[in-house]
């Protein structure tokens, strides 16, 4: 068996030819808290960067609220740990009427272990028409520890 060890850099992991949607223009964010030094802005563009992180331990919800309807077909959403071995959960909800009912994409689940499993990559295809809210919300430790949430990357296509 003929075989070569490859690695991935992470900048090559989300494709630079996608057409990503300017989140920042197009939405606004309405967020449980907030790092000031790591705001939900980093997380928003397709770079590799520190990406977004709560202020506080526990449950945290980020929402984009959306000047007009949209149709997306791709969701990318990057989650980084490097330091606490953790369980998280996030859920991933969308609203076709300004957030008065949702719809569930979906419940995932992840085990970060240093230093192997240090880094969730989810990228889902989708067809959502008319695209009013997204819901994004993150239990950042299942055993209820004091972890922050947070998110590396967050991009919509």
């Amino acid at each position: 068996m003929r075989k070569r060890i490859i690695t991935q850099a992470i900048e090559n992991i989300i494709p630079p030819d996608e057409n990503w949607l300017a989140l920042e223009t197009l939405a606004e964010a309405e967020l449980t808290s907030e790092d000031p030094s790591h705001p939900i802005e980093l997380a928003l563009k397709p770079i590799e960067g520190p990406g977004w992180r709560a202020s506080e331990s526990g449950q945290q919800t980020v929402r984009l609220l959306f000047d007009k309807p949209l149709r997306v077909r791709r969701i990318f959403l990057m989650f980084r740990e490097e330091e606490k071995e953790r369980t998280h959960e996030f859920v991933l909800r969308w609203s076709s009427d300004g957030g008065r009912s949702y719809r569930e994409i979906v419940r995932q689940q992840y085990n970060f272990s240093a230093p192997h499993n240090t880094l969730e990559i989810e990228d889902y295809a989708v067809d959502l028409v008319g695209l009013t809210t997204l819901e994004l919300s993150i239990i950042p430790d299942m055993s209820g520890g004091l972890a922050r949430a947070s998110v590396a990357q967050f991009c919509l296509a």
